[in-house]
């Protein structure tokens, strides 16, 4: 299907504001498809249906798709689009403002996330699922590459913050490809990273994920103070209690956050919840 004469035909106007750069090169498409790992037994969250062009692939593989569209003005161009697959439901609804319940109720179990993530709020979709209670066993997106080295940096370089912290507390993640912004229309300005993160929350033992959560928030609050000085300034304690607690865990007291595994995070938020 010419996904780009369905869009000519219905008269649609791209949204720059809604981040709408879509794929319509089939081997990419069946790729993308392919490299998240979807069978003929999975159901399927997308985010951002677009104009079906990922969805259509989706549709052919999986189980079910349930997929996700901000843009009321796509209507028409799915109603053609996906006309000839019964297993794709496209729900006219912000996820951001979806409860998980609303969520599980279009879903019904177990699901991966696929989706080529509108750039401007990657993050927040990402994190969206990553620190939900929805049973997601894997997210393969589509985003921006700066992003996606964020997301998989190691600890100690520049990209790395908490947002890695994050992500790498709950799962494994990956780059399975980098993809050239001519691969798009309209053609974004930067390149993009199909990005994999397979979901494990017992990863580690978080015994509580609120205190884990504070702990990495503060260690990165002021990137150029020493992480003694990051954590007096969020819990009850001073900068000498501070540097006992990682001298006692066998750091340098003069290190900074960015030094620190999300394991090491595990260990430090243990050692700080009598001063939460």
């Amino acid at each position: 299907m010419d996904i780009k004469s369905v869009l000519i035909a219905n008269n649609f106007h791209y949204n720059k504001a809604l981040g709408q750069n879509f794929i319509t090169d089939v081997n990419l498409l069946d790729a993308i498809v392919k490299d998240a790992g979807v069978t003929s037994e999975d159901v399927v969250v997308e985010i951002g249906t677009g104009a079906g062009s990922l969805t259509r692939a989706l549709g052919r593989v999986a189980k079910r798709v349930a997929s996700f569209e901000v843009d009321d003005n796509l209507r028409p161009v799915l109603a053609t689009t996906l006309a000839d697959l019964p297993n794709v439901e496209v729900v006219f609804a912000d996820v951001l403002k979806m409860s998980d319940e609303d969520i599980k109720s279009k879903v019904l179990g177990p699901f991966k996330v696929v989706a080529n993530l509108p750039y401007y709020i990657t993050t927040q979709l990402l994190m969206r699922f990553v620190e939900s209670d929805l049973d997601v066993t894997d997210l393969t997106c589509m985003i921006q590459k700066e992003v996606a080295d964020r997301l998989t940096a190691k600890a100690g370089t520049a990209d790395y913050g908490a947002v890695t912290v994050a992500v790498d507390a709950v799962g494994y993640g990956s780059i399975l490809r980098v993809v050239n912004k001519n691969m798009f229309f309209p053609v974004p300005k930067v390149d993009s990273a199909l990005y994999h993160l397979r979901i494990d929350r017992e990863k580690f033992d978080i015994k509580d994920m609120r205190l884990f959560k504070k702990t990495v928030r503060a260690a990165f609050l002021w990137r150029r103070k020493t992480l003694a000085n990051n954590l007096q300034s969020a819990f009850s304690i001073t900068k000498s209690q501070a540097e006992e607690i990682l001298i006692g865990l066998g750091y340098d007291p003069m290190i900074r956050g960015e030094r620190l595994s999300a394991e090491e995070f595990v260990r430090l938020s243990e050692r700080l919840k009598d001063n939460a």
